[in-house]
């Protein structure tokens, strides 16, 4: 449901998930921990679906993700966005980085990239083999941003500071694939700006590519929001919860039950008393007593077998 509040220059955070299935504990846990942030800071708090890649898409998925939301007390501040609808910008991002010269496109396969790369921080590190090409309209390879040798340094609220060398650990990166779709480094950017996102919380598993993210950033005129990477729940084999690995939906039957699991995995601990109030008495509590230094530093915690 939408808040009807008046905009304020000041915290902006945002959820932004992906409809690629109903929301899980692992997506409640970046949704109620950049809620919370937000909320506690008397800040705006957006939600934007991050649509690009349709092959993945679940049906309805979207629907049921705000449905959840709105049955978790969870109220949103002006209008959902969708990013299937906003290519056309995206386009134009890319149509500008062309005429500066700094992407190319690449028909290079996997197995051309995995041969000749050797092994960055998240996946492959290219090896600029298509660099000299240049890109023209219609061109159906993928599109690569150029990198360069500086240092991208910025400062994680938990995780302290953060620096990477893009051309050594990452390489130059994807900004739109070859099936036309969109990279969420490129849509991302794009949209925390548009949306004027002034603090990102998400999950650590996103901490590595926030250098690329500042990286364009940079490259395009924005501001970079304070960063907030909360630790991700695995399950027992160290895997992510997710769809992929089969991570449950959330019980909405039980909404503050399952809040409360959420802000226990954020170290908030919450008296067991409040499990038999209301929604609406849950978040009084929270919005008062979120604490970011509880928080554990760690990128992943895994949850204990029920």
């Amino acid at each position: 449901m939408i808040k009807n509040t008046t905009s304020v220059l000041g915290y902006r955070g945002r959820f932004a998930p992906s409809p690629t299935g109903e929301l899980h504990f692992g997506s409640l846990i970046a949704a109620v921990g950049s809620y919370l942030d937000a909320k506690s800071h008397d800040g705006e708090w957006l939600v934007r679906i991050e649509d690009l890649d349709k092959p993945r898409e679940v049906l309805g998925a979207s629907y049921k993700i705000l449905k959840s939301l709105e049955a978790l007390g969870m109220e949103w501040d002006h209008e959902v966005i969708y990013q299937d609808q906003r290519k056309d910008i995206y386009e134009n991002v890319l149509t500008m980085f062309n005429k500066r010269k700094l992407i190319y496109p690449c028909t290079c396969t996997r197995k051309e990239i995995s041969n000749s790369s050797i092994a960055g921080i998240s996946g492959q590190i290219y090896a600029g083999t298509c660099r000299n090409n240049i890109q023209k309209d219609g061109y159906l390879g993928a599109v690569r941003i150029k990198t360069n040798n500086n240092i991208i340094e910025f400062k994680d609220t938990l995780h302290g500071l953060i620096n990477q060398n893009l051309q050594n650990e990452t390489g130059d990166f994807i900004l739109r694939r070859s099936d036309k779709i969109y990279a969420y480094q490129l849509a991302v950017v794009v949209d925390d700006s548009a949306q004027g996102i002034t603090n990102v919380v998400r999950g650590a598993d996103l901490l590595d590519s926030t250098p690329r993210q500042i990286y364009l950033q940079k490259l395009l005129g924005y501001s970079t929001p304070t960063y907030t990477h909360l630790p991700v729940a695995v399950n027992n084999n160290g895997e992510k919860l997710s769809k992929q690995t089969k991570a449950a939906h959330l019980d909405i039957s039980s909404p503050v039950k399952q809040l409360m699991q959420a802000v226990n995995f954020l170290g908030q601990e919450p008296p067991i008393e409040l499990q038999r109030e209301n929604i609406m008495s849950f978040w009084e509590w929270a919005f008062v007593n979120w604490n970011l230094e509880k928080i554990h530093k760690k990128r992943i915690i895994r949850l204990p077998t029920r």
